[in-house]
């Protein structure tokens, strides 16, 4: 089967590189619908048995979009473990803010995730968030575990980098290798042996946006 992850699209925050979180939230820009829906115009060519999203506004609105692209009648379910990372006190705050007030929390997040111990913003750890959205996608697979099944997770750039990067077995020193995860993006993974193992089959494909990207697009 195949796994194919969907980063929401692109928000208010993300366009001022300020951070949302699972309890931050800010809507999806008025262009951003145009860029779900050249998702959507990829995405269709696939059969997907189900959907699956995180309830925050930003990825729900994201994957009601695609669903309503999308020939037949798909279910979707809103799972709480597809959140974003819990950021805590750099919730809502930019970049640059962030980085003058918690540097090593900043530092360690982008760029060095094996060291990140987020206990001072009273955040979320890369092994908790691994924890928590591990099960989600092995419920996932277990009940779609046929072959020639295609499932759509529709869920947030940190928290997917972190747990694709998971379920392809990266150390967490490494988690950034491959870089990031751009708005509306597209990560597809397939399991050929009931979810023990994950190869992947494309990272952040983003060929079907009809635009320049930006920096802000990635995370």
């Amino acid at each position: 089967m195949k796994l194919y992850f969907l980063r929401h699209g692109k928000t208010e925050w993300n366009l001022e590189s300020r951070y949302q979180g699972a309890g931050g939230d800010s809507p999806l820009l008025p262009e951003s619908y145009a860029e779900i829906h050249q998702a959507a115009a990829y995405l269709k060519q696939f059969h997907f048995s189900h959907i699956y999203a995180s309830p925050i506004k930003r990825a729900r609105d994201t994957a009601m979009n695609v669903l309503n692209d999308l020939p037949g009648d798909t279910p979707l379910s809103l799972l709480n473990r597809l959140e974003e990372f819990h950021l805590g006190r750099m919730e809502g705050m930019t970049f640059e803010a962030a980085k003058a007030k918690f540097p090593d929390e900043f530092n360690a997040f982008r760029n060095a995730p094996d060291k990140y111990r987020p206990v001072e913003i009273g955040g979320e750890s890369f092994h908790e968030l691994i924890a928590r959205m591990t099960p989600a996608i092995q419920m996932i697979v277990a009940a779609h575990d046929t072959p020639d099944q295609n499932v759509l997770v529709v869920s947030h750039g940190a928290a997917l980098n972190a747990e694709i990067n998971a379920l392809l077995k990266t150390p967490l020193a490494h988690l950034r290798d491959r870089g990031g995860l751009t708005n509306t993006s597209t990560t597809i993974l397939e399991t050929t042996d009931h979810g023990s193992s994950f190869q992947l089959v494309a990272w952040n494909k983003t060929d079907y946006l009809k635009r320049k990207l930006d920096a802000t697009d990635t995370i």
